[in-house]
């Protein structure tokens, strides 16, 4: 179809109901951008409650009330003018912008394609006074309560070309409803309303920005995230992330504010995927509601119509503190920290009464064992061992717990009264860290993941703690704690520290083909910065001279296939660099503990220690939860004590 020949007329001014009606094109793209403007222009008048009405998804009326400084009657005319603000004037105030609206033209925008009414009353006013339709419109008295009420009725009416690429009234309640949700999460000092078709869907009273969250983002989020709030210079970032075992399958539960502004921007998204890398597997999403306070003169708010984009003025800066903010919050994710052990599962998370036990199964949302952990499921479970909690406490006692419970004095072997005593694990076993004593009580304090009671089918470390049942994944703990000392090995090898190597005694020799020897004669140096030392024999022969201390369990030949390949695909400087943690994931889950290796005891509570004892624990490196937490209530369910 060809285009129409173009109409040759002379250069005019336009008149002013087109120029706001090509202006609405880009401000009032559908509903939800009016509810938008009319919120954020709500917000900047002060108002600490809101009210938000929609009839047919928005397309038939926004009615939109506050309780804020209102509008005095002679400004209304030119509330509804083009290019009239109270927000800025001048272009320091344009480059220093404080407000949430502030471009001048959106009210004057909605009324050229809609019907509007506003209806508005100062604290010094006897009544309100009401403008309708434009800026041409008569103010006459009318009345009100003090605040503003902006009411938008018929949008599109005299652009119904517009009005057919709206989609159905579900959808477009949809994306108001998002709207509001975004800017209450970003103001829980601020109450809110939304109704639709004369029903209330949703009312938020003024709170903190925890209950506010969990208000809106549901229990799930509010059982599973970590609080930030950190400082540096003029930048200031706080709020909550999502723990990785929580993430979800799509990224529909990411806000980021700037300076109260609901944003949507690369610099930001990216720093916080980037602090999630260690801990999330590649097609999940983390859930987060942050926001970053920052000099309004250090970004730039005005470079997109609706505002939803912004601009740095050193984006680099706020990249790298965004970054290391989230992922040292991150890093707190261990037994240790506080609030931040995984979401317990809870009572009422257990079985109905009467469900049969072989109907309880996994999480489908876990994935599936990689071939290494797959065992047979004939394995005994290992020796139990008593119970550690200290006399006199509540887990001392068995009226409390409806068992049999035994005193630290039974772990004798293990807590000696000198307090310079260790006893550290078997030979045998994966970790080198040993256990220390005490001579003092016990407490949940001092050991969160308590202490193991048996194996279950050489995969899982059943502990006990004061709150209930702890299960580790055995594998994923160890794959994550030697992930880390690898890391931090390789660190501290960048500020001059020598990276500590395991040399063999008779070198590891195996075939390899052309390209695995050129590529160990080529990357000789990234390869002993990763601690391997890896010579070529002969044309099909490649010997394994040293590997890292921390590696000297693991599989020779493998680890150095896996460390050849990576760096063949990256390049030597790269793989250091940017693939660094991928590869030094690999690394570790070829040599942490395989699944059906039984373990002793002092081992198992030796794996629980370290785990204590390292960042991002809660997780292994492909996102997966290390352990979980059953509470003593959902055992009691399972059991139907005290119904």
């Amino acid at each position: 179809m060809n285009a129409p020949a173009p109409t040759h007329r002379p250069i005019q001014q336009l008149p002013d109901q087109l120029i706001s009606q090509i202006a609405a094109g880009e401000v009032v793209e559908r509903p939800s951008a009016v509810v938008k403007e009319l919120l954020e222009n709500a917000l900047d008048a002060g108002a600490t409650q809101i009210t938000v009405r929609l009839e047919e998804g928005g397309v038939k009326r926004i009615a939109i009330t506050d309780n804020g400084r209102g509008i005095a009657p002679e400004q209304l005319p030119l509330a509804l003018a083009r290019h009239a603000t109270s927000k800025i004037a001048s272009l320091h105030d344009l480059e220093n912008v404080g407000t949430l609206g502030f471009r001048g033209e959106a009210l004057a925008s909605i009324a050229s394609v809609a019907s509007v009414r506003i209806t508005s009353r100062t604290p010094d006013a006897a009544h309100a006074y009401e403008i309708v339709g434009s800026h041409e419109g008569t103010v006459a008295p009318s009345s009100g309560a003090f605040g503003t009420t902006i009411d938008v009725q018929d949008l599109y009416f005299n652009t119904p070309a517009r009005r057919k690429f709206l989609k159905s009234e579900q959808t477009e309640y949809g994306h108001c409803a998002e709207v509001v949700r975004r800017i209450a999460l970003a103001r829980p000092d601020v109450a809110f309303s939304l109704s639709h078709n004369g029903r209330t869907i949703d009312h938020w009273n003024v709170g903190e920005a925890a209950k506010r969250s969990a208000h809106i983002l549901g229990s799930e989020f509010a059982e599973a995230r970590l609080a930030i709030d950190e400082s540096a210079g003029p930048l200031r970032l706080h709020g909550y992330v999502g723990l990785p075992t929580a993430s979800k399958a799509r990224a529909d539960g990411q806000f980021f504010y700037v300076n109260g502004r609901f944003v949507r921007d690369k610099v930001l998204v990216h720093a916080v995927r980037a602090a999630y890398q260690d801990v999330l597997h590649g097609d999940r999403f983390p859930s987060y509601v942050l926001s970053l306070d920052l000099d309004p003169a250090l970004v730039d708010v005005n470079v997109h119509p609706s505002k939803i984009e912004v601009r740095f003025r050193d984006g680099r800066a706020v990249h790298q503190f965004v970054f290391h903010a989230v992922q040292r919050t991150l890093a707190q994710t261990s037994a240790t920290a506080h609030g931040s052990v995984p979401a317990p599962i809870t009572a009422a998370e257990v079985r109905p009464s009467g469900t049969p036990l072989w109907q309880l199964s996994e999480s489908p949302s876990r994935p599936p064992m990689r071939p290494h952990e797959q065992t047979s499921f004939g394995s005994q479970l290992s020796t139990f061992s008593p119970s550690p909690y200290p006399a006199g406490s509540r887990w001392d006692d068995p009226s409390t717990q409806g068992g049999v419970a035994q005193r630290t004095e039974a772990y004798g072997a293990l807590f000696k009264s000198d307090a310079r005593a260790t006893v550290p694990a078997p030979s045998s076993a994966p970790m080198d860290v040993p256990l220390s004593a005490s001579d003092r009580p016990l407490s949940n304090d001092d050991f969160p993941l308590g202490f193991a009671l048996a194996q279950l089918h050489g995969i899982y470390i059943l502990a006990q703690n004061t709150r209930g049942l702890v299960l580790v994944d055995m594998h994923a703990a160890h794959e994550r704690i030697l992930y880390e000392q690898i890391k931090n090995a390789l660190d501290a090898q960048a500020q001059g520290q020598e990276m500590q190597v395991q040399s063999m005694l008779i070198p590891v020799t195996f075939y390899a083909d052309a390209v695995e020897v050129a590529t160990a004669t080529e990357h000789q140096d990234t390869l002993k910065a990763l601690g391997f030392d890896i010579a070529a024999l002969s044309p099909t022969t490649l010997a394994v001279r040293s590997v890292p201390t921390l590696l000297k369990n693991a599989d020779a030949q493998t680890l150095a296939r896996d460390v050849l390949r990576d760096v063949r695909e990256y390049g030597g400087s790269r793989v250091l660099i940017e693939r660094r943690n991928e590869l030094l994931g690999t690394l570790a889950c070829h040599t942490a503990v395989r699944a059906n290796r039984i373990l002793a005891v002092p081992e198992m509570n030796a794996l629980l220690r370290q785990m204590e004892s390292t960042e991002r624990a809660d997780q292994c490196n492909h996102g997966r939860p290390t352990w979980v937490q059953l509470e003593i209530s959902a055992l009691d369910k399972l059991f139907l004590r005290g119904q």
